[in-house]
């Protein structure tokens, strides 16, 4: 039974949850593992047309799980962060890996803070919609670790790389709305509607024809990762979805 990943199906719209509320959804080996097993299940699943993948209030993920102390030097927190970084990366590049090739569209909903990993996170959904009072940030490097190559990609993809070099170097925080405005966030809305706008979105996603919405994602992605498009043959053999 998972722990700290919740799935609910509703019809043709599935939700994961992020669920260590306690610790402000951060990123454990057994979170990364349940959300392999998640979207592996989903991803084989006929019903579900479009994924949604949040955290339990008041935040998104606090990023990569980590047992850390207020008393820790700099250098303590470092090898704390360095001792895990192999596992972690195994498994947060799975996981991400599995959420950016479902055939079904998927959605960030950001209902607070997303922390390095979990800001990672959402970049590999399709669309990512945002609690205005969230905040998103890239604090590893200020830890003393390198950012993840799976979330520099991604950044690099989406902002290109003079961009990804100051959110990633830099390491402040942006507001919903900035994230917006560098097209790393779609839609801002006030956080007590983001539920009710979220729903709204997936279910006009989830009404459109299925094997189209698959098949212009696919491409969409094989050319934003090589440049060029890859041949028709990629869009054969999508699962048919009730």
């Amino acid at each position: 039974m998972a722990d700290n990943v919740t799935v609910v199906r509703d019809g043709r719209i599935a939700t994961v949850t992020l669920h260590r509320p306690e610790r402000r959804n951060s990123l454990s080996d057994a979170m990364l593992g349940e959300l392999v097993t998640a979207f592996t299940e989903l991803r084989d699943e006929a019903s579900p047309r479009v994924v949604v993948l949040t955290g339990a209030p008041p935040v998104f993920s606090a990023g990569a799980d980590a047992p850390l102390k207020r008393s820790m030097s700099e250098e303590e927190r470092r090898e704390v962060f360095l001792k895990r970084r192999s596992q972690f990366r195994r498994l947060f590049e799975r996981a991400t890996t599995l959420l950016e090739n479902l055939e079904q569209v998927t959605v960030a909903m950001i209902n607070g803070h997303a922390v390095g990993g979990g800001w990672g996170l959402t970049l590999a959904c399709d669309f990512r919609v945002a609690a205005g009072e969230a905040e998103l940030w890239i604090p590893e490097v200020d830890l003393g670790v390198p950012l993840g190559v799976a979330s520099t990609t991604r950044f690099v993809r989406l902002v290109g790389p003079a961009r990804a070099k100051e959110i990633i170097m830099e390491g402040r925080r942006y507001s919903a709305e900035e994230a917006r405005q560098l097209g790393l966030v779609h839609r801002v809305v006030p956080g007590e509607r983001l539920e009710k706008e979220v729903r709204a979105f997936a279910e006009r996603l989830a009404a459109k024809p299925f094997r189209a919405l698959a098949e212009v994602k696919a491409r969409i992605n094989a050319i934003a990762r090589t440049g060029i498009p890859e041949a028709n043959a990629m869009t054969e053999g999508f699962l048919e979805r009730e």
